[in-house]
């Protein structure tokens, strides 16, 4: 038997989410790898399923958790065996298939990623799906760096939704970089937590969220957006001639109020950033650089440790946007 937080739903109790016990032998069938869950960690789309505020979950009952790390204790996969550390992100975990708020997985082993020498999986969970997807987000930019000529110093990054798990681990890899980062946030009381991060300085996320023009005046050689519509739009309209944006969140909406002027006329280029489904040589990288180009001390200090019962109360919160940082679960807690 192994504890989990289970979704159901039913014509009598409607949607819920609760503590209960599990037998191993009620884990997905059409999984190959079995993991022992050390860590897990609470993300905004975990925080929409646990609360049913949004569509979420697509079959019932289903344990949510969009990743988890742990050890693997039987596997039928030729790349796994048991006693392996490994790490998962994606792939509909906790939204299709049972996800890593539990203490034990069964998930297909070509989902996984080795955890990378040095990086212990409270760490590796600390970081997440979120800093997992900043990091992709740093990487498209660098690559069109590299491309480009453009070196660290040369110019301001914009980093958007600074305050949440994407922007500040963004803010702290940039910086890491030696880049000048900007961090636009709407809760500028939090201003010197960011800057301790590395933001050089911090802007009121209004100056981005409402209608602008389709051109503004230069500034970004480069954006990380957790965000979208009005905000995305208006850093695409003042990212520098060259410039390159890489999006990958939609906190303010779905939609991209923006005109072709930024793309046409100053040659700025927009990478969709996606987590979910990315190639395994690109997540293997993604972590490989993780694990040595992420101070632990900046990490540590957005990190705040739950336990797996208090993921719960915990989702709405982070819906609030009461949340600064991560949330690692010790589901074992």
């Amino acid at each position: 038997m192994f504890k989990a937080l289970l979704i159901n739903k039913t014509d009598d109790a409607g949607y819920r989410c609760a503590l209960t016990e599990l037998d191993e032998a009620q884990l997905p069938a059409n999984g190959d790898v079995t993991v022992r869950v050390d860590w897990s960690t609470l993300n905004y789309k975990d925080g929409l399923a646990i609360t049913g505020k949004s569509p979420v979950v697509r079959s019932f009952p289903l344990v949510p958790g969009i990743d988890f790390a742990g050890t693997v204790t039987a596997s039928e996969h030729p790349r796994w065996t048991a006693g392996d550390r490994v790490i998962l992100n994606g792939f509909g975990v906790g939204e299709s298939h049972w996800g890593g708020l539990a203490q034990m997985a069964r998930v297909k082993g070509d989902w996984l990623v080795a955890l990378p020498d040095g990086l212990d999986a409270r760490d590796a969970m600390a970081i997440g799906t979120a800093g997992y997807t900043a990091m992709l987000c740093v990487m498209a930019l660098q690559r069109h760096w590299a491309e480009a000529g453009v070196k660290p110093g040369s110019g301001e990054v914009l980093v958007t939704g600074a305050n949440g798990g994407v922007g500040s681990i963004a803010i702290a890899l940039l910086a890491g970089l030696g880049h000048t980062v900007v961090a636009s946030t709407g809760r500028l009381g939090e201003a010197d937590f960011l800057k301790s991060l590395g933001a050089a300085e911090v802007i009121d996320r209004s100056t981005l969220s409402a209608a602008g023009k389709p051109l503004q005046k230069e500034r970004w050689i480069g954006v990380v957006d957790s965000v979208g519509s009005h905000t995305l739009a208006n850093a695409c309209a003042s990212t520098r001639y060259g410039g390159a944006v890489a999006a990958c969140g939609l906190a303010q909406g779905m939609d991209l109020p923006a005109s072709v002027a930024p793309f046409i006329l100053r040659g700025v280029t927009l990478y969709g950033v996606d987590s979910v489904m990315a190639p395994l040589a690109r997540r293997e990288a993604a972590w490989a650089q993780l694990a040595t180009g992420l101070d632990r001390g900046k990490l540590a200090a957005i990190t705040h440790q739950i336990g797996l019962a208090d993921a719960i109360g915990a989702a709405s919160e982070i819906l609030a946007g009461q949340v600064r940082g991560r949330l690692v679960v010790n589901v074992n807690a």
